[in-house]
């Protein structure tokens, strides 16, 4: 998905690359996934980094930290983890660190953004 749905957002995707290309097209792959599984979802920029929403409900974020990228779970401690990815301990958040493009696939990103959705 290279179109984004707001100017901040396109403005937070302009800052991303000039600080980290690796970064970027992680972001940029997270996202795809997201609206891949689920067109419509919206999303914006809150506490640092880029929200998914489903029906104005925060499914999910994603996080960059200097060393990694971190896909933040609202609800995670309800999810299901077989591939025991999921990181955190508190009452309902779970996040998924991500330190190369390599771990999307890797790290099943993909399973776990598909549950964030379900009904």
């Amino acid at each position: 998905m290279t179109e984004y749905s707001s100017t901040r957002i396109s403005s937070f995707m302009t800052d991303l690359q000039a600080v980290s290309s690796e970064m970027h097209d992680i972001i940029n792959h997270i996202r795809d996934i997201h609206f891949h599984i689920n067109p419509d979802i919206t999303e914006e920029i809150k506490y640092g980094g880029l929200v998914f929403l489903k029906n104005q409900e925060l499914t999910s974020g994603v996080f960059c930290y200097k060393a990694h990228t971190s896909i933040e779970f609202g609800k995670g401690s309800e999810m299901d983890d077989p591939h025991s990815v999921l990181e955190g301990s508190g009452k309902y958040r779970r996040h998924i660190k991500i330190s190369s493009a390599d771990d999307i696939s890797a790290k099943h990103v993909a399973d776990y953004i598909r549950q964030a959705y379900a009904d």
